[in-house]
């Protein structure tokens, strides 16, 4: 069975590759996960304030006051889980050709065909694989982990904020 050895392997692309080898690709990769995380962080904050302005003119309509703190006004896990999986869902369909763009440079590197650029390379994938077929190539399987991580994360998160907002309010923090 072969050995994991890290440092075996980071010497040899530091050998083969020079320092950049490490770095292949990482610049369509912060370039993917920052207007991933915004835009599905927006999209999720968006579609929940949305639904709140909506259950709250409901609560005036019925001459109620609305109190989303309220565990029988609180949103239903299902539309929340619902909310975070389109968030998710959209940030990954706007974001997923910077991933095969990271892809990419990171097997060029591996390859030895030189350090690539990412406006190079996106230029390339849409020239000899299309736009749909190459930019968007495996995209099916991604909609469906990444928007069930997402919406398990925007779940977690919020329930994690509701947590220790009740600690706050309760002066144990």
């Amino acid at each position: 069975a072969p050995v994991f050895n890290i440092f075996r392997d980071v010497s040899r692309v530091v050998a083969a590759e020079g320092v950049r080898g490490l770095y292949g690709g990482i610049t369509p990769t912060l370039l993917g996960i920052v207007p991933y995380a915004g835009i599905s962080f927006a999209t999720f904050e968006t579609l929940k304030g949305r639904y709140l302005d909506r259950e709250r003119a409901k609560a005036a309509a019925r001459g109620e006051a609305f109190d989303e703190t309220n565990p029988t006004m609180q949103m239903p896990v299902a539309t929340r889980l619902l909310f975070g999986g389109v968030a998710g869902l959209f940030a990954q369909s706007v974001t997923y050709p910077l991933d095969i763009v990271r892809r990419r440079i990171q097997v060029m590197g591996r390859a030895g065909m030189g350090n690539a650029s990412l406006w190079g390379t996106i230029v390339d994938i849409a020239k000899t694989e299309g736009f749909r077929g190459g930019l968007y190539k495996g995209v099916s399987m991604n909609w469906i982990k990444g928007p069930l991580s997402v919406a398990v994360s925007f779940y977690i998160n919020d329930s994690v904020k509701a947590f220790f907002r009740d600690l706050h309010e309760k002066h144990y923090l």
